[in-house]
């Protein structure tokens, strides 16, 4: 159950005596259709009131030859009436390099946490928690480098470190303005149970040179403006640390007719700016069950709490906000999911944080491959 979640998610097919491939001229084509309907505003959200176009896909991937492959996501999103295109992802990976090595080069989602590194139409509710979305933008995606290597152990151990511009989480003058340290653990506990536990560190060397009259304008507008729009982080520090949990458990190990899922993360991020105190802080964390009891039915709860620090100039207000959220969703194969979810908030220090209903579909279009564990 647990081999599912190998650490390479591209590997090169149908490989020639010369190391082109059959794909080579083909690279599969992938469109993830994203679109809601939310009763109400609320707090922290990257979301609208309304119709909405959400996290909508382009991507195209492909071996390039028996050392590289790469891939390209585009994402269209609507804001204020008006569409915007991103570049997700554009980079290449290696292939088959001794002792388990892989490098990665280009723009892609960090590995930190264990929901960053997956695409966000894979999420079981229809927006990141809430501590993602304040202090990681929701997935924090940035251009640098990463190596990752597996070790040989009987269970799996994968330990990985990264090197990125920084300018996606926080402008500043350095050109490598965030590195991260990361590990991950799991395994089988039976044929029905399986376990992962990771444990995350990022250094962003642009917090505490970022300008705090910028930083206050921006949390303003993480209400549901601009700011929380560009998935720039609103409330960072230098460091941030995050570990998280998964158990996951299906009859024999046959996922496709029942899964019970458990996980949660923990994120704490200090050294927030120039002016702050040792003891101002920013932190937040979640847990959730999602319950898999037909092959097409989900059912899900999640609960989660951030404790922020908005900065005002030279000094910061405190920001509080509980959320629960209750989801069922409907999924008729592998590429289609119709998801309704009740959203419960209570806050201070946010002028917008309120109760919701959503509707969202998530629909794949073209090659779409299996996710992450």
């Amino acid at each position: 159950m647990f081999k599912r979640f190998a650490p390479f998610a591209i590997l090169p097919l149908a490989m020639t005596a010369g190391g082109a491939t059959a794909n080579e001229l083909n690279p599969d084509v992938s469109v993830t259709l994203d679109g809601y309907y939310k009763q109400n505003e609320t707090g922290l959200s990257h979301r609208e009131q309304g119709f909405g176009l959400g996290h909508t896909e382009l991507s195209l991937s492909s071996p390039i030859d028996d050392l590289f492959s790469g891939r390209l996501t585009a994402v269209f999103e609507e804001h204020d009436g008006e569409s915007e295109v991103l570049i997700e992802e554009a980079y290449l990976q290696t292939n088959g390099l001794p002792y388990a090595l892989n490098v990665r080069a280009g723009r892609f989602l960090s590995q930190v946490g264990y929901l960053n590194g997956r695409h966000m139409h894979e999420d079981d509710f229809v927006e990141r928690p809430a501590a993602y979305r304040a202090m990681l933008g929701s997935h924090y995606y940035d251009t640098g480098a990463r190596l990752n290597v597996l070790l040989p152990t009987p269970f799996f151990w994968q330990l990985g470190a990264e090197a990125f511009a920084g300018d996606q989480l926080t402008e500043g003058e350095e050109d490598i303005g965030v590195y991260t340290l990361n590990t991950r653990l799991g395994g089988d506990i039976s044929l029905s149970q399986s376990w992962q536990l990771g444990l995350s560190w990022l250094r962003n060397r642009h917090a505490k040179s970022a300008d705090t009259d910028d930083v206050s304008h921006d949390h303003g507008h993480e209400e549901g403006h601009d700011h929380g729009h560009s998935h720039g982080a609103g409330y960072t520090g230098e460091n941030l640390y995050i570990a998280d949990l998964v158990w996951k458990w299906s009859p024999n190990g046959n996922n496709r007719e029942q899964q019970l899922t458990f996980s949660g993360e923990y994120l704490y991020a200090d050294e927030l700016n120039q002016f702050a105190a040792s003891d101002d802080t920013n932190e937040g964390w979640y847990v959730s069950g999602v319950y898999q009891f037909a092959p097409q039915w989900s059912a899900g709860v999640r609960y989660g709490e951030v404790d922020l620090q908005e900065a005002h100039g030279d000094h910061f207000h405190n920001q509080t906000l509980e959320e629960t959220d209750v989801m069922l969703s409907w999924s008729r194969s592998h590429f289609s999911t119709v998801r309704l979810q009740y959203t419960h908030q209570e806050a201070t220090g946010f002028s917008n944080a309120d109760n919701t209903v959503m509707v969202q579909y998530v629909m794949s279009l073209g090659a779409h491959g299996a996710h992450g564990y």
